[in-house]
């Protein structure tokens, strides 16, 4: 097994790295699609394709990575995840933008369960949450730079991001290629082989009742996500640069937070009271973004939320593999997929909600996550009734 303290900064680069690429092509693709001819509605699928697929296949290579290892399946989704940017850059038409998306989400779904799993195999039950928390750091790091990027060079023209974003996977691989260690032993990879369950068995009890967990903060968050820019417009009047700096800052804080704290909290406190405390700042965010009216209330309201979401998925995922019996992999990849259930579903039913009335999403973000804090306390009934 790799030492963490080797490990665990390699990790953070590596997915730092991932996320940059991803993040690259967000400012970028929805004119990069109109330009080739897709309509709003054809644009809305173009995004739902890579995160249906990334629903269906993240299960089945967190599964693959508990009986082949780590690593393999890391590179097999790095670089699928520069193929499918490549190919985005040399699309000419509609359908070559749809299989890239397809061929990107079936192969990059391999990532983030992946590194959950290598982060649960090199940590201690004790530091689980910290190896969490600095994996989601980097992810929302790289969400923060990433766009930045990519509209810096969409200047020169829309191809470059995505050449750009491809170039940077294709480092990343070599990178993991030459520096990451395999962190599932042989023996265990036999073992999990062995040992392997049936789908239904692995989504019972309270593994499935955190699953279910995620899928409700995921979609709370999603639906903020895809509503906060009309919604901050119209009630304080904030244009795409000042929403870009609202988002950084709650991304940054986020990302300290969960790189900086959600260790030493889930430490002291354990995943579970984090994970409460969590859900009601979340709930507190999602109440003070109604009372936004200028950029310094945008910016603190939605980064008191951010802070409250932040330490949830790491917490989750920490618990997520101290829980489990089928493998980090299964795990993780299950995760995964509820996750992308949320973001499937969350961006129309936030936008659905903001036509009736523009503060609704958030409205039901307070009510999403007291549902989210009572399946906590359900999964934590039914984690006592199991252990005795």
């Amino acid at each position: 097994m790799p030492e963490t303290k080797k490990a665990l900064p390699i990790l953070f680069v590596v997915m730092f790295l991932v996320m940059v690429g991803f993040g690259i092509i967000i400012p970028v693709l929805p004119f990069y699609a109109e330009n080739i001819g897709a309509s709003p509605t054809q644009l809305g699928l173009l995004m739902a394709v890579y995160s249906l697929m990334q629903l269906l296949f993240a299960p089945v290579w967190g599964r693959i990575s508990d009986r082949i290892g780590r690593k393999p399946v890391i590179m097999i989704g790095i670089l699928g995840l520069s193929l499918s940017f490549f190919l985005m850059g040399w699309s000419s038409s509609l359908w070559m933008l749809f299989v890239a998306r397809i061929i990107g989400g079936i192969l990059s779904a391999a990532n983030m369960p992946t590194v959950m799993a290598y982060a649960a195999d090199i940590t201690t039950l004790e530091e689980r949450g910290k190896g969490m928390g600095i994996i989601g750091a980097a992810t929302g790091l790289g969400f923060i730079f990433g766009p930045a990027i990519g509209g810096i060079f969409s200047k020169t023209s829309l191809n470059m991001p995505f050449y750009i974003a491809g170039i940077s996977s294709l480092v990343t691989f070599f990178l993991v290629l030459l520096l990451l260690k395999e962190s599932l032993p042989a023996e265990k990879r036999k073992a999990g082989h062995r040992e392997k369950k049936p789908f239904r068995q692995t989504v019972r009890g309270p593994v499935s009742i955190l699953l279910v967990l995620q899928f409700f903060i995921s979609l709370s968050l999603s639906g903020l996500e895809a509503t906060f820019a009309y919604y901050g417009a119209k009630k304080a009047g904030l244009e795409s640069v000042n929403l870009g700096y609202v988002f950084m800052i709650m991304g940054f804080a986020s990302a300290i937070v969960q790189g900086g704290l959600v260790g030493r909290l889930t430490k002291k406190f354990g995943e579970g009271i984090v994970i409460q405390i969590g859900i009601l700042v979340s709930a507190i965010g999602f109440g003070l973004i109604l009372l936004v009216n200028n950029f310094a209330t945008a910016a603190i309201f939605l980064t008191i939320f951010g802070i409250g979401n932040g330490v949830i998925r790491p917490s989750v995922s920490a618990l997520l593999t101290k829980t489990s019996t089928s493998g980090y992999g299964n795990a993780t990849g299950l995760l995964s997929s509820f996750d992308s259930l949320g973001r499937i579903i969350g961006p129309p039913l936030g936008g659905w909600l903001f036509s009736i009335m523009i503060g609704l999403p958030y409205i039901s973000g307070i009510i999403l996550s007291f549902i989210a804090f009572a399946v906590y306390r359900f999964y934590t009934s039914q984690a006592k009734v199991l252990h005795n």
